[in-house]
């Protein structure tokens, strides 16, 4: 199986980062400064951002333990459904369907053994209400068993209450929110859908811990050969509980690397899913295994190979578990893979790329939205920030820029999409127009994204635009986007031209944070003048509180010297002008 897995393509850049999820960090201004024309507080570079990578970069780039300490870790927003239809999803999956079915079925009350399970009268009826056994004839084993694991959970979220009668007879009775829960209230419905996902992912990294626990044992005894001679009396006592303990100890380390193991490819799955693009959110399994194996910007070598095919065997029971309760949609790996040749002659023969339906057989999955519910509430208990799409775009549009600018975890395209939908455009484009004024460290975003938000209204926004095409702070990029919308519109004059290339290359530094390669990039399309010295000339004198930051960025980063050096004598200039 693994050599086909290396004709498989994945793309880590595609699919999200490595490992679990790290995070990044962002210093923000601790010293704000005015911003605006003829501002003279001091400003903030781009550089003075500290941050890290995304998912896993402390492991990739080998950062100490305390790095990770004080890191805040950053869950990317999702888009979920309304609770009703998330509430109408759990109660679709099979197996809390037929949980509340058993539960009805207690009333007024239902004879249980001890350990609260049907007795054996019941269980061949409880079967056929399910329509797990015919209505007449023996109940198949598989059928008394389904029925017993619906009832198990069915108690295990209190659907039935488990008591003794006057008489010490143990009886089951419906539980205070089944009927709740029956109406779809989706409060009840969801919470007690998320206590059965989590039983199911406890139990999921159980079976597989056990499975490797045995797995070991098998290996250990074909290693020793002849078992050794037995040990006596009190001897053979001590060791065995020795032996106990230490077996317990083992199993229990087992299961919590399983746990992790889980945990780990959940959120993967939870962070692939949020940058997904409508319907791409399914993912081969082989592409999840490599994004927990590989570090990032790296290939994968012999022995990564190897650790991902065994990370796919491992965790393909885990997620079929899981998708029985809803949270994933899991294709698991065509069992016939492990009875195929898979030699090195193969790999040699050079076979090219596998085809969709053949790559599918090494199985896929893709995180429903339940799933991403259930993920994100375990995120939340466990501390993490877990913002969802939409929950900056319930304010006013200065609320919405200001959010989007300022905030550290945001996906700036989808929330001004949410905020937008149901509006009128010219009005939502007259309010995001005055709410991108301003002169605070934050106002070029604000206004970059405004601009942003005329991109996604169209030309529908045009005579909002019109009205602002003399602005100081905003006609040089109104004008310029009236421009490409194919309206006539004279230039604006050069101070105009000049600010506004300050104003957008300043958001377009903040909003990069620091990242090197982009803004390399970003430095090196600055449209230069061919008389250097007479452009960057202009450019110091330019009344804009990020002037200085910009010139600077520009000295340190552009490739061609000559601009390199004259931007960082503008920028010495910008700073003695803006010191007096």
């Amino acid at each position: 199986m693994a050599w086909a897995l290396r004709h498989h393509h994945y793309d880590n850049r595609q699919y999200g980062r490595t490992r679990t999820m790290a995070g990044r960090r962002r210093t923000k201004p601790e010293n704000p400064v005015e911003s605006g024309p003829g501002a003279k507080a001091e400003g903030l570079l781009p550089a003075d951002y500290e941050l890290a990578d995304l998912y896993g970069a402390f492991a990739a780039h080998g950062r100490e333990e305390d790095d990770m300490d004080d890191a805040v870790v950053l869950v990317p927003p999702v888009l979920l459904p309304p609770e009703e239809e998330l509430a109408a999803a759990a109660l679709a999956v099979p197996l809390i369907d037929r949980a509340l079915k058993l539960a009805r079925w207690s009333a007024p009350h239902r004879a249980v053994d001890e350990f609260g399970d049907l007795t054996g009268p019941d269980r061949a009826p409880a079967a056929r209400l399910l329509g797990l056994a015919p209505e007449h004839g023996s109940a198949p084993e598989e059928a008394v068993i389904e029925a017993m694991r619906a009832w198990s959970l069915a108690c295990d979220l209190e659907l039935v209450e488990i008591g003794t009668t006057a008489e010490g007879e143990h009886v089951a009775v419906p539980g205070p929110d089944l009927a709740d829960a029956e109406q779809g209230d989706p409060e009840t419905v969801l919470e007690l859908w998320l206590t059965a996902a989590g039983i199911v992912r406890e139990l999921a990294a159980e079976a597989d811990s056990l499975a490797l626990e045995g797995e070991e044992g098998e290996e250990a005894e074909r290693a020793e050969g002849e078992e050794p001679e037995p040990a006596e009396g009190a001897a053979a006592e001590g060791a065995a509980e020795e032996t106990d303990e230490s077996e317990l100890a083992e199993l229990e380390e087992s299961r919590q690397a399983a746990a992790e193991l889980l945990d780990d490819a959940l959120r993967v799955l939870y962070e692939t899913t949020a940058f997904a693009e409508p319907g791409q959110e399914t993912v081969p399994l082989g592409v999840l295994a490599a994004l927990l194996v590989v570090p990032e910007g790296e290939e994968p070598d012999e022995e990564m190979l190897g650790d991902i095919t065994d990370l796919m065997v491992t965790l393909d029971p885990m997620l079929g578990d899981l998708a029985e309760l809803g949270l994933l949609e899991h294709q698991p790996i065509d069992p016939e893979l492990f009875e195929e040749e898979s030699d090195e002659e193969a790999l040699a023969a050079g076979e090219g790329p596998l085809d969709e339906a053949e790559a599918a057989r090494f199985g896929t999955v893709r995180l429903t939205p339940l799933g991403q519910y259930g993920v994100r509430q375990w995120l939340l208990e466990d501390g993490f920030e877990a913002p969802l799409v939409g929950e900056l775009a319930e304010g006013t549009a200065e609320e919405l820029l200001r959010g989007i600018s300022e905030s550290e975890n945001v996906l700036p395209d989808r929330e001004l999409a949410v905020w937008l939908a149901d509006r009128d455009p010219v009005q939502a484009a007259r309010e995001l127009l005055a709410a991108a004024h301003g002169s605070d460290p934050y106002s070029p975003v604000r206004r970059l994204l405004c601009l942003s938000a005329l991109e996604v209204i169209g030309a529908e926004a045009q005579p909002a635009a019109r009205e602002v095409v003399d602005d100081p702070q905003l006609g040089g990029g109104v004008r310029a986007w009236l421009l490409e919308q194919g309206v006539e519109i004279g230039a604006p004059e050069r101070a105009v031209v000049l600010w506004s290339m300050v104003d957008t290359f300043a958001a377009q530094l903040l909003m990069s944070e620091g990242e090197s390669e982009a803004l390399r990039e970003l430095v090196s399309g600055l449209p230069v003048d061919e008389d250097v010295a007479d452009f960057f000339a202009e450019l110091w004198r330019v009344e804009h509180p990020y002037t200085a930051e910009v010139l600077e960025t520009v000295g340190e980063l552009h490739p061609d010297r000559q601009v390199a050096k004259e931007a960082r004598k503008a920028a010495f200039k910008a700073r003695s002008r803006r010191g007096k």
